[in-house]
């Protein structure tokens, strides 16, 4: 049992590693809202600079250029009528920025109960053994042992799980303001220069 438990820790914290690993490449400023497409939008005051903005979001593929490309490819549509798909691509854009994160949302869950597993186990094969061995300290010891181990590493992998689960939530929310910030200034100004 002591081995399950052990091996279900060590998988978590695998699990855990990986996923934050990942969500680090994956939400890099550059790769979401790359500086050259925040300076084209700056630079995008009129429908005649529209072109520019595109080729520079096709070579910068990210959230953002998907965003403003729908945007631009749109223009000839009522205002309300692009704000409202911009809005709707933008909740798929975000989802997929957040994707991973619930992940580590249920490691921040489990990890800890893992631990507590651990130490309800050690409990059970220490004091199944008082009975049976009072003389016998390295029971004593192997089972105080398994329930500070399990304990301990459930924490560790919780913690650390749950630091990058705040630190992600909080980067995909800055970026989420940032592409809405950059898209309606984008929007506004192209229906502007339309009048």
């Amino acid at each position: 049992m002591e081995l399950v438990i052990y091996g279900m820790l060590i998988a978590t914290s695998v699990i855990g590693v990986a996923f934050i690993v990942e969500r680090a490449f994956a939400l890099r400023w550059n790769k979401v809202v790359p500086p050259p497409i925040a300076t084209a939008v700056e630079s995008c005051l009129t429908p005649e600079d529209v072109p520019m903005l595109r080729r520079v979001c096709e070579q910068y593929k990210s959230p953002l250029s998907r965003l403003l490309l729908l945007a631009a490819e749109r223009l000839s549509w009522p205002k309300d009528d692009n704000v409202d798909a911009l809005q709707t691509r933008a909740r798929h854009e975000i989802v997929r920025l957040e994707r991973g994160l619930v992940v580590l949302e249920i490691i921040v869950g489990i990890a800890p109960l893992l631990g507590l597993v651990g130490t309800i186990v050690g409990m059970m094969t220490l004091f199944s053994d008082i009975g049976a061995e009072l003389n016998d300290a390295s029971r004593l010891a192997q089972g105080i042992a398994l329930i500070l181990n399990a304990t301990l590493l459930g924490l560790l992998i919780a913690i650390p799980s749950l630091i990058a689960w705040s630190y992600f939530s909080k980067k995909v929310e800055v970026f989420a303001v940032e592409m809405e910030a950059l898209c309606s200034e984008f929007v506004r100004r192209q229906y502007e220069g339309a009048k």
